[in-house]
């Protein structure tokens, strides 16, 4: 659902006809919102000059100060408030739940915008059409005869009704204008796909329709703060998903010619081979976003059962390169992870799963270390984003040139600091050991649930313990939770200190204790969240802790040596942000492993 507030201030008849700024003064002034000062002041600012403006756009740039805390009022306030004065609901107009193919089936662009309403709900007993001028009503008897649906009015804001009504039906224009021209051409199933890569049956990628979409689709992305973009093809129809915040949200449904189509268009633009359906392929592409900012996007295609499917990963330099305060970082661990990173040699590793934040804060240190004195040189798999202080390398498995050649070239190349995209096997792990040990600072990846997890990883998979202890500095463990909203959090009476303890044991949460809920509010998008931010462990090897790397190592003795040299579990350090009020203890306890 958008967000949706129901009436408070029931009223009798309202008046008729459009909305005048000067009555609203009156009204605002009635209702006590605003002091009679304050509206005397703003009738005298408004008189000043004739303006086509919506009233309430109007009123907000006068901004207003409320009566009593003399705050801003804003165009959002002033909707919410009118809305619970002509008795509708008030909705913020979320474009990630409306169905915009509905929405244009409705009623054409024309009538919405000579009406200023938006439908922005369609079910099969009722459509939801959104409003700014509540007390014009003649166009509900009609809407509701043509959709053969009762209508129920909601209250938005002028400038978003403006805004989305140009977007919904412009988009809706292309898919249909890119469906006409090429049909069902495009769709495909699991069958069809051999004999589709020999073909070209399919809509022109360059058709003006299609790269309206997908131009759409990119700027919708970066509006919406999402890190992937998802074009899933299914028997019946195409499905748009972002992921935002590491949660997935339907976007749209597509005709399958479209979603080929623009699929095909987007394979073009990041050099792959167009007419190969048939194989997985990697692609990138650099663009920039509306504020001019330079955005790198990661392709991949996998040919599914029904369709060729594409995930493209969205690399938005402000959050892919941060610093250790901005990536979560406590002190405690900012300060350690510094002293590690400044070492002229050995390696470095960072563990967690796929998606909590390994490659930015990789990305994000070597940034702050890469300076004109020294060469960074990096073996990725793929190259994550260009960075033009890096010397950075693909690998390229089909050329046999995999992380072991890539590392052998490199050490070639008179480098100070190595970065390897993941340790997958042994050669690729004794390349980077030897790298260490010939005065080479070495990063990596590996894939473990904690910290301590990496050392008997390494023992696994054939590197000798005397070759760790002798290389290995330290190991970082992560997760990404998500962070709570701070527009609308609220503290939570039910929360306590006991609870926290619990989780956290057996470690006990001292000092400041601030445990918030999520509330949900037009800016989080009513979820109660907003953002992400890391959760760290980070194990230091001491020399206690080498004389627990022998042939066969207890991971439990290795846990306990490297609490006693500073590092903090996972699940506390998660503990010590809910109590700070960053987040809540069930963001942390689905993210972090269980203590031992």
């Amino acid at each position: 659902m958008n967000a949706i507030v129901k009436p408070k201030v029931p009223v009798g008849a309202p008046p008729a006809g459009p909305l005048e700024w000067r009555r609203l003064v009156e009204w605002l002034s009635h209702d006590g919102v605003i002091s009679a000062e304050e509206a005397q002041r703003t009738i005298a600012r408004c008189s000043q000059a004739e303006s086509a403006q919506h009233p309430l756009v109007r009123l907000a740039a006068v901004a207003m100060e409320r009566a009593g805390n003399g705050k801003p009022l804003d165009i959002e306030s002033l909707t919410q408030w009118l809305a619970g004065r002509a008795g509708l609901e008030y909705l913020r107009i979320d474009p990630l739940k409306v169905d915009v193919g509905k929405v244009a089936d409705t009623m054409s662009a024309g009538y919405a915008e000579r009406h200023k309403v938006l439908p922005v709900q369609v079910t099969a007993a009722e459509v939801v059409v959104a409003t700014a001028e509540p007390f014009l009503t003649d166009w509900v008897e009609e809407v509701g005869r043509q959709s053969k649906r009762t209508v129920r009015r909601v209250m938005s804001n002028p400038v978003d009704i403006h805004r989305y009504t140009a977007e919904f039906f412009a988009l809706a224009k292309s898919v249909r204008a890119a469906l006409k021209a090429g049909g069902n051409a495009g769709a495909a199933s699991f069958e069809q796909l051999v004999e589709l890569g020999k073909t070209s049956k399919q809509l022109d990628a360059n058709d003006q329709s299609v790269v309206q979409v997908v131009d759409w689709l990119w700027t919708y992305a970066f509006d919406q703060r999402a890190s992937d973009i998802h074009l899933e093809p299914r028997r019946e129809q195409g499905v748009i998903r972002f992921r935002i915040d590491g949660v997935l949200h339907p976007v749209y449904q597509m005709p399958m010619g479209v979603l080929n189509a623009m699929v095909s268009r987007i394979k073009l633009l990041g050099r792959m081979d167009v007419v190969e359906k048939r194989r997985p392929q990697d692609g990138r592409i650099k663009t920039r976003n509306p504020r001019g900012d330079e955005i790198e996007m990661r392709l991949s295609t996998l040919p599914t059962a029904f369709g060729e499917k594409m995930v493209m990963r969205i690399f938005d330099p402000d959050t892919a390169v941060k610093d250790l305060d901005a990536l979560g970082f406590s002190p405690h661990d900012s300060q350690r992870w510094e002293a590690l990173v400044r070492r002229p040699y050995g390696i470095i590793l960072v563990t967690g799963p796929t998606g909590s934040g390994k490659t930015t804060t990789l990305y994000s240190t070597l940034k702050r270390i890469a300076t004109e004195e020294v060469n960074v040189s990096t073996v990725e798999d793929p190259i994550e984003m260009i960075e033009p202080t890096f010397n950075q390398t693909q690998v390229q498995p089909q050329l046999d040139f995999g992380f072991p050649e890539g590392l052998r070239a490199l050490m070639r190349q008179d480098p100070d600091i190595i970065m390897v995209g993941e340790i997958r096997d042994l050669q690729t792990a004794e390349m980077a050991v030897q790298a260490a040990l010939t005065g080479h600072l070495v990063f990596s990846t590996l894939h473990t649930n904690d910290a301590p997890s990496a050392i008997t990883r390494l023992m696994e998979l054939g590197v000798a313990p005397y070759l760790i202890n002798a290389t290995l500095l330290g190991v970082l463990a992560q997760r990404l939770v998500r962070t709570l909203c701070k527009q609308c959090r609220e503290l939570d009476p039910q929360a306590s200190r006991e609870t926290l303890d619990a989780a956290a044991r057996p470690w006990k949460i001292s000092g400041r204790y601030e445990p918030y809920k999520p509330v949900g509010c037009v800016d989080c998008r009513m979820t109660g969240f907003l953002g992400r931010m890391g959760l760290y462990e980070l194990l230091t090897v001491s020399d206690a802790c080498k004389q627990q790397v022998n042939q066969a190592p207890s991971l439990d003795a290795l846990r306990k040596q490297a609490v006693a040299d500073g590092m903090r579990p996972l699940r506390l350090a998660g503990a010590l942000r809910v109590a700070e009020g960053l987040t809540t203890l069930e963001e942390v306890l689905t993210a972090t492993p269980p203590l031992e």
